[in-house]
């Protein structure tokens, strides 16, 4: 394999593109289960009707760990909408459509949702007292057993030249309640700051899933505690401003 050209660099991982395969190489330091879970999670959902790119193997290079994909073809949803900003309302109903045909799926043996995000809620430096609030308040929501991508987000999307979309990175997929996913994705809008983007996104998938805006902002808190565990310092702060934003009951 050749590790010449760089498609996309992130924090801790840099995707190289080989011919026809992605592949997605950790640094030497990043944990070795987190990139195992990943490509089991990816492999479980290839068992869904989702367009995903297909794992081909998991291998080590140069000591590091990687992951070697099918590569995809296309532009992301993310560089459409900023190429075409006149088709952003269009955009944006692929987008919602898309989420919501993940949470039509079922992947029965990916984790739990709720134990994530109560996992990732003990793990920040919120008193107790806000820690048992968020505990409590996750545990009085609805337990459904959907499809959640986690990180759903255009940059998570591929648009072939046909026009079939591909969806990508399924590291944070869980089980769970789809609008804490929904809540996720509000709240990625947010911290890139298209607050008129995250708004028009929340009203729509909410007229189009029947879906009661309210309920979705009960997760908001929950879900801005346990995203803070994993952003970078200055999206942490931005995430922990949204704990207490909603009032609990």
């Amino acid at each position: 394999m050749k590790l010449e050209k760089i498609i996309a660099a992130r924090a801790s991982k840099t995707i190289y593109r080989d011919g026809e395969m992605a592949i997605k190489v950790f640094d030497t330091d990043y944990s070795k289960a987190d990139v195992l879970n990943e490509a089991l999670n990816q492999a479980r959902v290839e068992e869904t009707t989702l367009n995903i790119p297909k794992i081909i193997e998991v291998t080590k290079l140069d000591g590091k760990w990687a992951i070697v994909y099918d590569y995809i073809e296309g532009k992301t949803l993310a560089q459409l909408m900023e190429e075409n900003p006149g088709k952003e309302d269009e955009y944006l109903e692929m987008f919602v459509d898309l989420q919501m045909n993940v949470h039509t799926q079922k992947c029965p043996l990916l984790n739990k949702l709720k134990d994530k995000m109560n996992r990732r809620i003990n793990e920040t430096k919120l008193d107790a007292t806000t820690r048992y609030e968020l505990h409590t308040r996750l545990e009085g929501l609805p337990k459904h057993t959907k499809l959640c991508h986690g990180d759903f987000n255009p940059s998570n999307i591929i648009i072939k030249g046909d026009g079939k979309p591909f969806i990508l990175d399924w590291s944070h997929a869980t089980q769970g309640n789809a609008s804490a996913d929904v809540a996720i994705t509000y709240l990625y809008f947010y911290i890139q700051g298209k607050e008129k983007l995250a708004e028009k996104y929340l009203n729509l998938f909410c007229k189009k899933s029947d879906t009661a805006r309210q309920y979705v902002e009960k997760w908001l808190p929950i879900v801005a505690a346990s995203q803070s565990v994993k952003g970078k310092p200055e999206e942490k702060e931005l995430l922990l401003k949204w704990v207490t934003v909603v009032d609990y009951e």
